[in-house]
């Protein structure tokens, strides 16, 4: 807990990141195993699977940015120029109530 005055915080890591030790003793358990995963990568890119051509791509140039195209089929004003009577009601009773 730090100084700070009313902290309600939690102790430890709950479902953080690993801390830097056990990240080291992960990378040298599989480190003898190193070899043989690039073996069987470069097999399944030759064998023209293209989850290994995919993953291949993804670490040697990144994922490219996902581009969204919003299409709109009518025009919506922001501020629309009337309002029904129907609608006045509505803000008058929404604002009489809050107010």
């Amino acid at each position: 807990m730090d100084k700070r005055k009313f902290n309600k915080g939690t102790k430890g890591n709950k479902g953080g990141r690993k801390s830097k030790s056990e990240e080291q003793s992960l990378c040298e358990k599989l480190s003898p195993l190193e070899e043989n995963v690039f073996k069987q990568l470069e097999l399944s890119i030759n064998n023209g699977d293209s989850w290994a051509i995919k993953m291949y791509f993804e670490y040697m140039y990144g994922k490219p940015t996902e581009k969204k195209e919003v299409v709109l089929n009518e025009m919506q004003p922001l501020f629309p120029d009337t309002i029904t009577e129907e609608e006045f009601k509505i803000m008058n009773k929404v604002l009489e109530e809050k107010y």
